[in-house]
């Protein structure tokens, strides 16, 4: 009975330390090859009250086979985040580094798209940045939003120190 007490307990902590999960809320083909985007929303599993979606580009098989890079997609990607609901801060990382909140393979090894949380004391906002991850020619593209706190009836479980 303890060791079933204690594997639930352990499956509820790697659930909540976990990071967000996408769920696909529409795409469309954007050209004659059949190339889509596709746009995700992801709710901050430490955020509640905030969704963010992204948009990012998913390659055909045509463009696959015509271009080479089978097993990659672009870098290219977009980010909005909004208030959805009542807002519950719970325990995020406020140091200027921030902490990852989502991450998706953009190829079989070496890239990926991420989603980082930031919190602004100063101006008490959260700050979110969809940015790939590659090894080879770094990462320059990237995009950025923000769900400003100020004015909102926020509810913090653990208040920034």
């Amino acid at each position: 009975m303890r060791l079933a007490v204690s594997c639930a307990l352990l499956l509820v902590a790697l659930a909540a330390a976990a990071p967000a999960l996408a769920e696909e809320v529409g795409s469309f083909r954007n050209d004659w090859t059949g190339n889509s985007i596709e746009i995700d929303a992801i709710a901050d599993p430490k955020v509640q009250g905030v969704t963010c979606h992204i948009s990012h580009f998913d390659r055909s098989l045509i463009d696959r086979l015509t271009k080479g890079n089978w097993f990659i997609d672009p870098s290219n990607s977009s980010i909005a985040c909004r208030q959805t609901g009542p807002i519950t801060v719970g325990d995020i990382d406020v140091t200027r580094h921030g902490e990852e909140v989502f991450s998706s393979r953009l190829s079989l090894i070496f890239k990926s798209l991420a989603v980082r949380r930031i919190y602004d004391r100063k101006n008490n906002t959260l700050i979110y940045v969809v940015y790939s991850r590659q090894v080879k020619d770094a990462s320059a593209k990237m995009s950025i939003s923000t769900v400003a706190l100020y004015n909102n009836d926020v509810t913090w479980l653990k208040p920034p120190k």
